[in-house]
């Protein structure tokens, strides 16, 4: 296939339609349930239920990705090697002490390179116009785990977590968005009422993803940032293409941000590479600390949810929020594997992620 077809890459979720955004989630989701039993104790699960037992898909069987990364991460990394290992393949770290990328070597020469070893490009990079050159010029496909402007992988993570949690939220019908799956072991995705979604903080590339994101599948964005860190015209740009704004409000107040929100999120004010505007981000960003007594004071809806990308810092939100019965953040870190593994599978392992809808039964096969 990979001889024939066109190279398949995702920089972003606005490469993707909303359906084949909810197609990865829900793989996600059944992804998860379906590696989870292989995780267990030995000896904790009853041997007929174990002879019931079936491999999540083996897409990467005999395939490795190259996880190339240029700034350091805990749960993308993870994330990444981790699911690689149940997709029946390997994740190979290269750190950029470790290759010559940036020092001797274009990123012409070393995307040739890796593609000519590897099945995919899992890329951390720093300005989004190194992850487009890779892309460019790789023969195997190229996903993108975090660069200046996209963070699409963190997002789907966001989306599973909430979907998961649909019963948090009153207004909730409870409605599955997964198909019936004849196999009772496996319990449908649970649809999502239309959100309200405060994003207080720091125009940067998880809110990016957000913002081409939520307002395509029925949510409403309300965002809070200083004048000074709004967008890029980039960004906005493909907001803008995906018709998405009418559904995004932007202020600089965060208590009108979260006015009505049913889930609140926040994100690092300092990025790598920002260090030396610490202290002058410290002063923008003065009274956007996500607080009980803020979200009150604002009208936040009285069961709303917290999230956090990771990692955080206690002037973004206090300990009362982020430890507190809110707070969705571990459970959101965790679904960095299952959703990244949705990626890898039908990226990396199919090459057919921006198709709508998944065939389970080739989705599922162990002998790919």
């Amino acid at each position: 296939m990979a001889a024939t077809s066109v190279v398949p890459h995702l920089m972003t979720l606005a490469d993707l339609t909303a359906p084949q955004i909810k197609r990865l989630v829900v793989h996600s989701h059944h992804l998860k349930q379906r590696s989870l039993p292989w995780l267990q104790p030995k000896g904790s699960i009853p041997s007929k239920q174990l002879s019931r037992l079936t491999l999540p898909s083996q897409s990467l069987f005999n395939k490795t990705i190259a996880l190339l990364f240029s700034k350091r991460s805990t749960r993308t990394r993870l994330a990444a090697e981790t699911s690689s290992v149940l997709l029946g393949g390997r994740a190979l770290f290269l750190g950029r002490e470790d290759i010559q990328l940036g020092v001797n070597e274009s990123p012409r020469d070393t995307a040739r390179v890796i593609g000519g070893m590897c099945q995919g490009i899992f890329a951390r990079v720093g300005e989004h116009e190194e992850i487009e050159e890779l892309a460019k010029y790789s023969p195997v496909p190229v996903c993108n785990a975090l660069s200046s402007l996209w963070h699409p992988t963190q997002i789907l993570a966001d989306l599973l977590t909430l979907h998961e949690h649909a019963h948090l939220f009153p207004q909730s019908a409870q409605v599955n968005v997964s198909p019936p799956d004849k196999d009772r072991r496996f319990q449908p995705l649970p649809e999502l009422p239309s959100l309200t979604v405060a994003y207080v903080g720091d125009s940067a590339n998880v809110l990016h993803d957000m913002l081409v994101t939520y307002p395509r599948l029925g949510h409403h964005l309300r965002v809070a940032s200083p004048e000074k860190y709004r967008a890029p015209q980039a960004v906005w740009d493909r907001v803008k293409e995906l018709n998405c704004e009418e559904r995004i409000w932007w202020g600089a107040d965060p208590k009108e941000a979260v006015k009505g929100a049913d889930v609140v999120v926040t994100d690092t004010w300092i990025s790598m590479g920002q260090e030396a505007e610490k202290e002058e981000r410290l002063r923008a960003f003065h009274g956007y600390q996500i607080t009980e007594a803020l979200c009150r004071e604002g009208g936040a809806k009285p069961d709303w949810k917290f999230l956090h990308c990771l990692p955080r810092k206690p002037h973004e939100v206090d300990d009362e929020v982020f430890y507190g019965p809110r707070s969705l953040v571990f459970p959101e870190a965790d679904n960095r594997k299952w959703t990244i593994m949705a990626v890898f599978d039908l990226l990396f392992g199919k090459w057919d992620i921006t198709a709508d809808k998944i065939s389970r039964k080739r989705s599922d096969s162990s002998e790919e």
